[in-house]
């Protein structure tokens, strides 16, 4: 059996922020590579929700259907980070942390992360440092360990910026050990770079 991992939309989210990391994990990386995950989405309710780009996503479950057995939870970016319905992710991701479940969060999700003091014990990356200091407020307190990278790892938990969409896929693909470090790589150079080199 397959093992879930749940990427949570909002409405207005940034399509292309999970793109790659959902097409690897629900089809693998190559075409001859079989994967152990299969990708859910998770929204507020089962209503459909939008991307900026105009897709129309289903949720799989809402927030009170999600399932508490998954691999990664991952939180897409967008433009509703800030409202009364991503408050609702607080919790989710406060049971998440505890139960040591792998985390992701781009864009706007690593602001919400800070905002709710989830980035405090952790090195981390945001859209800029100031950025997460303005979203975050007093519930930011570890400006120090902000790491100016597409993607940074630390404590099972995953954060990048709004542009490093490949880079947030390539660390969260080696935290699930989704494939062999190598071809995880070589993934992520052709996709970087147009070549199939290592």
């Amino acid at each position: 059996m397959k093992q879930k991992v749940l990427f949570i939309l909002l409405n207005n989210y940034a399509d292309w922020e999970g793109a790659y990391l959902a097409s690897c994990l629900q089809n693998g990386i190559m075409e001859d590579s079989p994967t152990p995950y299969e990708v859910k989405t998770v929204a507020p309710t089962l209503e459909v929700v939008t991307s900026l780009g105009g897709f129309r996503t289903v949720p799989d479950y809402s927030f009170d259907t999600m399932p508490s057995d998954y691999a990664a939870l991952v939180l897409i970016g967008g433009l509703q980070w800030n409202t009364r319905e991503a408050q609702r992710v607080a919790p989710i991701l406060r049971r998440a942390i505890a139960q040591h479940k792998i985390i992701g969060a781009i864009c706007n999700g690593a602001s919400f992360m800070a905002r709710k003091g989830f980035l405090n014990t952790v090195k981390h990356t945001g859209n800029g440092l100031e950025h997460l200091r303005s979203w975050g407020g007093k519930a930011y307190t570890n400006a120090s360990a902000f790491v100016r990278r597409q993607a940074v790892t630390d404590q099972r938990i995953v954060t990048a910026n709004g542009t490093g969409a490949l880079e947030f896929a390539r660390e969260l693909l080696l935290l699930l050990q989704a494939d062999a470090q190598n071809r995880i790589f070589l993934y992520y150079n052709f996709n970087k770079n147009g070549l199939f080199e290592e």
